[in-house]
Formats: structure tokens, sequence, C-alpha cells
């Protein structure tokens, strides 16, 4: 029996990659749609809002970054996967993107910034976004990454089935 790829970078069986993308993904997402208030509303504090949501997604998508990248360049199978590759070089892109955005508002103002280019920055990262979580899918329910697939499997070790198809002792 062939053993998915497994995560590097997890807590017991349950791989922190995961565990961190919803963060930045929800911070990244809602400083578009503070964009889109304050654009709507004119009011500053959706004008600032972005901002701490811009500054917030950046460092949660560094520390889901790192759990990526332990993953990425510690299982050889996962970088065989074309999915790995447009995953991780798509948010490394949606990362660099919020990074201008988030320096564009700090250096002009967040009000100022937003109109015309800070809106657009964030629609881009929310596009990239979109791709890179269906790759992110892709590896997961396409390819297995990290995925125990039999009952009672707690590690990535191949399960041993005996003649009758039930799961049995781990494999040496």
């Amino acid at each position: 029996m062939s053993v998915n790829p497994a995560s590097r970078a997890k807590l017991g069986t349950h791989p922190l990659h995961p565990m961190l993308v919803p963060f930045p993904v929800a911070f990244l997402v809602g400083a578009f749609v503070t964009d889109l208030a304050f654009i709507g509303m004119g009011d500053g504090f959706w004008a600032r809002a972005s901002v701490w949501l811009i500054g917030a997604g950046v460092v949660m998508a560094l520390l889901a970054a790192v759990a990526g990248f332990i993953d990425f360049f510690s299982e050889p199978r996962i970088r065989a996967l074309n999915d790995a590759w447009y995953h991780m070089f798509g948010n490394l892109t949606a990362v660099a993107i919020a990074i201008v955005n988030f320096v564009l508002r700090y250096n002009e103002g967040a009000e100022a910034a937003i109109r015309p280019w800070g809106w657009i920055l964030s629609l881009v990262v929310v596009g990239i976004l979109l791709f890179t979580g269906w790759k992110g899918w892709e590896l997961v329910y396409s390819h297995h990454v990290a995925v125990l697939d039999a009952p009672g499997q707690t590690s990535s070790e191949p399960v041993v089935t005996d003649h009758r198809g039930g799961s049995g002792r781990r494999a040496a």
C-alpha cells in the first residue's frame, strides 16, 4: 500500500499549514470588503481597518508559509506535484502584492491609497487566493497530501490490511 505524502509541520497528526491558512485568507478578503465599505460610505474607519487587516494578513500568511515550506521542502512527492508549485508561487505573489498594498497605504495614508490602486490591489489578492485555495484543495482532495486514509490511522505509516480487507497492524 502506498502512503500519502505526509505533512512534516504538524501537531500530533494535524498538519499546521491548513490550520493557519484561514487567518490570512479572512484578513485579506476582509481588507477588500472594508475597502469597498470605505468607497461606499467614505468613513475613514473602513480605510484604517483595511490597513490593519492587510498587516495582520501578511503576518499570518508568513506564519502559514513557514509550515507550508516545511511540508514542501521536506517531502519530495509534494514537490513533484504541479499543483503544489502553483499553490506556493501563487501565495507568494499574493503576499508580495499585499505587502506593496500595505506600504502604499502606510506611505500615502489609508484613505488616499484606496483610490485608485489600493482596492484594485486588494481585489487582485482575493482573485489569487481563490486560485491558490483551489490548488490547495487539489493537494488535499486529489493528491491526498497529509490525508490519513485508514480508520484509526494516526500517522503516515502504511497500514497493513489483512486478507478480509480490514485494517490491521502498522507496517514495520
